[in-house]
Order: structure tokens, then C-alpha cells, then sequence
């Protein structure tokens, strides 16, 4: 299937805010709300809210129907030219039965968000071809120190179509900063880590690991042939646990067809460590010979890139560069 690329954003745009794994309702026990529309007002964006974000049951999400139907009119409205998750979760893929894929198919407009929206993400890429946004969600944009990166890669990513060559920030945080704005943390980076030498292009597939795994057997699952996987796990997933999810995707039949792998920053709650991680990646066979690059600034950490899912990117991890490139995004 072809990749469908949507249109980039353009000052006087409307960016839809869609709730389709927990509610606004949640994350307004912190309301950032003023910043975040500010922030995009400076972008020349209009923020508008699905019919249903704030509803809120048991669970912090709301009705499979609520969520259903957010998303249907997002893609439906003509004056919607992107479409912002409010936060993460973990049922993103109670929809996947329920959604109207030829009227996404024929409304392609960009997706943002990130974790447990990797599904839908990956979802909408298989059965339509459209590129979707590993990237900040809407209470992201609350953020109001340290937020520069992320907001640059952003607006790379949605407003420009020229290649973009990623680099590892100087600084990276992995603070509650929603709880307290004035007590912050960051933590010098010590760069990405050179796992597996080599080079690669191809389209990319990926996001939340565990999250991308609930797409196995289903016709929901993107084709990992010709792929370069960019994966994430956030401080639930440990070393053991991370080793066997990942496992479990690289032993799909047609992971033999991927040309390499890239993984996002681990949360310090994971414990995880570079030596921990190359002994993982040593004990894959479907690795053999790709190059593998570690530690980017993809994530649960910040700053966080944005990653178009089904977009192209080359991977170079040499003794003398580690590069990521988005070249068709």
C-alpha cells in the first residue's frame, strides 16, 4: 500500500484535540490549559475540542462510542487540518473494530500523539496508508520550561517537507514537571549509544513497544518488511520485560525484512543500562547485521522528537557518526 503523506500545517490551521485513550477530564487536575493554547496561538493555530474529551469513567478514558465518534468527526470536519491526542493510556485499541477506515483513508490529515496512541498510529497505517505522528500529545505542550526542542522537532516535522537530521539534545528530563513547574530536573545526556554498526533506509514502523504488540495477528499490524523500527517502552517495562516484547515482534515472520532498529531513551524507574540493552540486542538473531542505535531522544523522556510512522528515514551508525534522518515526513 502507498503511503499517503498528509498536508503540512500552515498558519490560520485548526488542530482538532481528540481523547482516545484517557480523558482531558484527568489531566485538567492540572490545568495547563491556558500555555498550551497560548503555544499554539504562537504557531498561528486554533485549538478545538472534540464533543466527548472530558467525559470520564472508572477507568480515566470514556465509551468506546465517545472516542469513536471524536475521531470520525475530526477526520470528517473539513475546517480540521490536524488532529492532537490529549494524553496517553492503555485502550487506544478498543477502537480499532469501530473506526470507518475509508473515510480516514479518504481525509488524510496529520495525527499526533504518542504511547499508547501507537496504536491507532500504527493501525491507520496499515489499513490506510496514512502517515501518522509519533509526537507530543496536547498536555505536552504544558510544559513550560525545557520545551524548546520538542517544540523545534514539532514544528519541523509539520511545517516543512525538507529532510530533518536528528541529534541528541544536550539535556533530558524525567520529572513529574505537571506537578511541580518550578521544580525541575535534567540530567546531561551522554549521547546516543552505537549498539550495531551499519546503515539503512527504509520506512519507518514503530512507537510504544508493548503498545505496538497488541497489533499482532490482527489486520491492524503494519507490515515490518523493509522497515526501520523505532521503538520505546516507558518505566513499567524493565530490562526482562522490554527483552521479551521485543523479542516477540522480531519473531514475526516478516521481521526478517527489517533493515534496523532505533530505541527511544529508557525511563530511570526501568533500570535499564547500555550493557543491560546490548546484551538484549546481542541475543537477537533478526538483528544480525543491522545497525541498531539506542538511547534517542524518543519517548517517555523530554525532550521528545516527532517520528512520522510510515514516513522514510535512514539510519547511519558508523565508528564515526550515529545519524537519524527524516527525509519524506
Amino acid at each position: 500500500m502507498d503511503a499517503i503523506f498528509p498536508r503540512k500545517l500552515h498558519e490560520g490551521d485548526v488542530i482538532r484535540v481528540v481523547a482516545p485513550a484517557r480523558s482531558r477530564a484527568m489531566v485538567m487536575e492540572h490545568d495547563h490549559t491556558g500555555l498550551i493554547e497560548s503555544r499554539f496561538a504562537e504557531l498561528g493555530l486554533t485549538v478545538s475540542y472534540g464533543r466527548h474529551v472530558d467525559e470520564r469513567d472508572a477507568l480515566d478514558s470514556s465509551s468506546i462510542a465517545s472516542r469513536v465518534a471524536d475521531l470520525h468527526e475530526a477526520f470528517a470536519d473539513p475546517s480540521v487540518a490536524a488532529i492532537l491526542t490529549v494524553i496517553g493510556g492503555f485502550n487506544c485499541n478498543e477502537l480499532l473494530p469501530y473506526l470507518d477506515w475509508e473515510l480516514i483513508r479518504a481525509n488524510p490529515k496529520i495525527v499526533c500523539g504518542y504511547s499508547d496512541i501507537t496504536a491507532l498510529q500504527n493501525a491507520i497505517l496499515a489499513r490506510t496508508g496514512l502517515v501518522t505522528y509519533s509526537g507530543p500529545h496536547w498536555s505536552t505542550f504544558g510544559m513550560r520550561d525545557h520545551f524548546e526542542q520538542t517544540l523545534r522537532w514539532f514544528t519541523d516535522v509539520m511545517f516543512t517537507i525538507e529532510p530533518i537530521t536528528l541529534a541528541p539534545a544536550a539535556y533530558w528530563s524525567d520529572d513529574a514537571w505537571f506537578l511541580d513547574q518550578d521544580k525541575r530536573e535534567l540530567i546531561p545526556n551522554d549521547g546516543w549509544w552505537p549498539i550495531r554498526p551499519g546503515t539503512a533506509e527504509g520506512r519507518i514502523v514503530g512507537g510504544n513497544l508493548c503498545t505496538l504488540n497488541l497489533l499482532q495477528g490482527t489486520p491492524s499490524m503494519p507490515s515490518l518488511d523493509g522497515a526501520i523500527l523505532i521503538v520505546e517502552d516507558d518505566f513499567e517495562s524493565h530490562p526482562a520485560t522490554f527483552a521479551r516484547d521485543l523479542t516477540s515482534l522480531l519473531q514475526l515472520p516478516d521481521a526478517a525484512g527489517i533493515r534496523g532498529l532505533a530505541i527511544g531513551r529508557f525511563q530511570n524507574a526501568s533500570r535499564m543500562t547500555r550493557s543491560l540493552l546490548e546484551q538484549i540486542i546481542a541475543s537477537q538473531p533478526a538483528l544480525t547485521g543491522l545497525p541498531v542505535l539506542a538511547n534517542i531522544d524518543v519517548g517517555h523522556t523530554h525532550p521528545l522528537a516527532t517520528i512520522p510512522i510510515g514516513g522514510q528515514a535512514s539510519l547511519t551508525v558508523t565508528d564515526d557518526e550515529t545519524r537519524l534522518t527524516l527525509h519524506r515526513h
